[in-house]
């Protein structure tokens, strides 16, 4: 009777074993790389909560390949050197086949030679710096990608809202030195401000995670009668640097940002945000995004705060699933040429098509926000500069 005992126990361990091999083999692991605490917590809950509805829609149909798709996520805390520690984890001990996240140019710059010595393609999300996609030397990095639109680009539609659509040409910066995001961005944006006929009279620096007063720079900065203040740099520091440039009476000076934005800059500064502007890639009127907000709100019974990266977000989990089918397998190598020869791709947000030359997308139209008296970013209108 023992022996017998012993004998079912055997087998139906066995048969566990094999149920779960088979399960395993039914599954494609994607690792998501986000800021869950930290500074960047803001966004990166709001990216894993959108992927997440990705995933959850697109297993609802099947999947992809006939398998289902696992989202594997890791916090990287706001820390270039938890991103490094995260992705080597999803890689070695994960076997993921892909990865999306960052949401930040330093993590993905970090993680850049790891995912590209393991051949597993990395997703950026909202990193636009061009060192995410290709090296010093200008060489596409073969396994990193991003759907935003990058820093050179994103400088010149800031550089047009301020010439061509406000007729604003005494400009000042106030960037971070410690982000790369943003010493990119204002350099990118000073280029080509000059090259519209902008002056520069003032370039001020604060330091991203330390500093909360900028009354000194905001001085010196209204003291050289600038008509615009460029601030190429991510929320929380940003709401600060407005709230306090209003208080020093700076009513008239125009304030412009990139796609460091968000929700909750207005529960920081409050009032002093209206009538900002901020270039991104989409806005909460686009129709195209609305099932999206609507399915979002549903599922977690909010809306979809720091919405641009949410899109985000959700569209790289269906670019990268619309890859895995092309690719007709789940290796990683065959993943990344796939991305790599991405053209119109219909996704939510936009049509993606991706220059193989440096692994971005092309021609991405850049949307204008404008905050309102509701706190709110609104739609103000789109700029795509030759």
């Amino acid at each position: 009777m023992l022996r017998k005992g012993l004998l079912l126990v055997a087998v139906l361990a066995l048969g566990l074993l094999f149920a779960g091999s088979a399960f395993a083999a039914g599954e494609i692991k994607v690792g998501y790389l986000t800021a869950l605490t930290g500074d960047y917590a803001g966004y990166g809950q709001t990216e894993l909560k959108s992927a997440q509805l990705a995933v959850e829609e697109i297993n609802k149909k099947g999947g992809v390949l006939g398998k289902k798709i696992v989202l594997v996520p890791y916090d990287w805390r706001t820390r270039a050197e938890d991103a490094v520690n995260a992705v080597r984890r999803m890689i070695a001990q994960d076997k993921v086949v892909a990865i999306i996240g960052a949401n930040a140019s330093g993590a993905n710059i970090a993680t850049a030679p790891i995912v590209n010595k393991a051949g597993v393609p990395q997703i950026g999300t909202v990193s636009t710096n061009p060192l995410v996609t290709v090296d010093e030397k200008g060489k596409v990095r073969p396994f990193s990608f991003r759907i935003c639109f990058t820093d050179p680009y994103q400088g010149k539609l800031l550089a047009n809202l301020a010439v061509k659509k406000l007729n604003k040409k005494k400009g000042a910066m106030l960037y971070d030195v410690a982000s790369d995001y943003s010493q990119g961005l204002r350099q990118f944006c000073m280029e080509d401000f000059a090259k519209l006929g902008g002056k520069m009279v003032a370039d001020e620096a604060y330091k991203g995670g330390q500093d909360s007063d900028f009354r000194a720079q905001l001085t010196n900065i209204r003291n050289s009668g600038a008509d615009v203040l460029f601030l190429p740099g991510m929320g929380k520091e940003m709401a600060l640097i407005i709230k306090q440039a209003r208080e020093l009476g700076m009513k008239d000076l125009v304030i412009m940002g990139g796609d460091g934005y968000a929700d909750f800059m207005y529960e920081i500064a409050g009032p002093a945000l209206v009538g900002t502007y901020w270039v991104n890639h989409t806005s909460l009127e686009d129709p195209g995004m609305q099932p999206f907000f609507k399915a979002y709100k549903t599922k977690y019974k909010d809306e979809c705060k720091e919405f641009v990266n949410g899109v985000l977000a959700y569209d790289s989990v269906y670019w990268l699933v619309d890859a895995i089918k092309r690719a007709g397998k789940a290796d990683s190598a065959a993943i990344a040429k796939a991305l790599e020869s991405t053209k119109e791709v219909k996704l939510h947000h936009a049509m993606l098509s991706v220059d193989p030359k440096d692994h971005n997308p092309m021609n991405k139209t850049g949307v204008v926000l404008v905050i309102k008296d509701d706190g709110k970013a609104h739609f103000f209108t789109r700029i795509q500069p030759k």
